[in-house]
């Protein structure tokens, strides 16, 4: 499965909107499958953007999120604002769609401080 940065910012922005602290988030992401959302959760969660549960079985994927962490926290204020999302989007096209989260990371963080003025 490929990973699809739209997704990964639904569900960071949802996380953060339905998070409690405790306890688990559901989503509603409806364009995309329960598989391809899952499977983004666990992927973000391996990335240090999330604290997720696993809860697959020999039926399926099933990751489910409980919150964000400060990675995930930091990484989704820089790419809150639609612009610096687009901005993003933008040079990760330019390169082919393959460029590492790291690099788009940083170029989120860049983007949004170019935007604040620094």
């Amino acid at each position: 499965m490929k990973r699809d940065m739209d997704l990964a910012k639904l569900i960071l922005e949802q996380v953060e909107e339905k998070s409690k602290g405790i306890g688990t988030v559901v989503l509603n992401i409806p364009d995309y499958s329960p598989d391809e959302v899952s499977y983004h959760v666990k992927i973000l969660c391996d990335g240090g953007f999330l604290e997720a549960t696993n809860a697959s079985t020999m039926h399926g994927l099933d990751w489910v999120p409980k919150s964000l962490t400060w990675p995930g926290h930091e990484f989704l204020d820089a790419i809150r604002n639609d612009s610096v999302w687009k901005k993003v989007k933008e040079k990760v096209k330019e390169y082919g769609g393959k460029l590492s989260f790291a690099i788009i990371k940083n170029l989120a963080i860049k983007f949004a401080a170019e935007g604040v003025g620094l």
